[in-house]
């Protein structure tokens, strides 16, 4: 059972409905390989997502553009074999579905019936409305994305923070509405003043995710590797870092380097 979790059924959407209801905070947290979503699970996350942010952690590309469906179905496929209790969200990523329905629709149901996930997770407003609602007809649930979306980098052409302005802060409340109305799950809010995320989330029925949201938001998601500490040179404002693996691994493998040149390693006790 998970460390501060005392329920320890499946986390399904509609448990996520009823978290929000009862005020109960929602974790979420990324993961790209089985070893590690089994630690992730474990310790009592709620939701586990396989981002496209493995484009950056996993592969070391300057943007989450590259990820293929192949990929993400890979990464998918490993997350859900170890995950028994949070539910497993997959990225849908880009240029799965901004093509038009027929062609997202049938990359959700690929996604869905080779990675064993349990959602799909998708960046945009309105604009992909008439994709969404088809998808969720096809019984996938999704949850949309709003604010920074990293998979239009090169349109915003920087990480900044959005809806800052009037305009564009309207325009994500009526996408919010819209994508709830229409039966998204959940929406994840990244990168948006901490007021209008408060807002958004007490407006609309389902949960929201924050990433840089503020805390009026119903969870909060991090990726794995930043917040371990794993990560260098990253720091934005909303990451916290709850250890510093990227010292403690180091130190492990000098150490181990140290013993097998000194030939200390393997000693009697560990040779048959």
């Amino acid at each position: 059972m998970g460390y501060l979790v005392s329920d320890n059924r499946k986390v399904t959407t509609h448990r996520l409905m009823e978290m929000k209801q009862k005020g109960e905070k929602i974790s979420m947290l990324t993961s790209y390989d089985y070893t590690m979503a089994g630690i992730v699970d474990k310790a009592g996350v709620d939701i586990i997502l396989i981002g496209d942010s493995a484009s950056n952690v996993m592969v070391g590309n300057q943007t989450t553009l590259p990820m293929t469906v192949d990929q993400m179905i890979y990464h998918a496929k490993s997350v859900a074999r170890a995950a028994h209790r949070a539910l497993v969200l997959c990225d849908m990523p880009f240029g799965s579905y901004q093509v038009g329905p027929t062609e997202g629709v049938s990359n959700a149901i690929r996604i869905m019936k080779e990675s064993g996930c349990d959602a799909l997770k998708m960046e945009g407003g309105v604009e992909i409305l008439d994709t969404v609602k088809r998808i969720l007809d096809a019984g996938i649930p999704v949850m949309a994305h709003l604010g920074l979306t990293p998979q239009s980098i090169n349109k915003f052409g920087t990480y900044a923070v959005r809806a800052k302005e009037k305009a564009e802060a309207d325009k994500l409340m009526s996408d919010a509405i819209a994508l709830a109305d229409a039966g998204c799950f959940g929406i994840t809010l990244e990168k948006v003043p901490a007021s209008l995320a408060a807002e958004v989330s007490k407006t609309v029925k389902c949960p929201t995710i924050g990433i840089g949201a503020g805390n009026g938001t119903d969870g909060q998601v991090l990726v794995i590797a930043d917040m371990l500490g794993m990560t260098q040179g990253f720091s934005p404002r909303f990451l916290r870092r709850y250890a510093d693996l990227n010292s403690v691994i180091t130190e492990a493998v000098g150490h181990y380097v140290e013993d097998v040149k000194s030939g200390d390693f393997p000693n009697e006790n560990e040779s048959y």
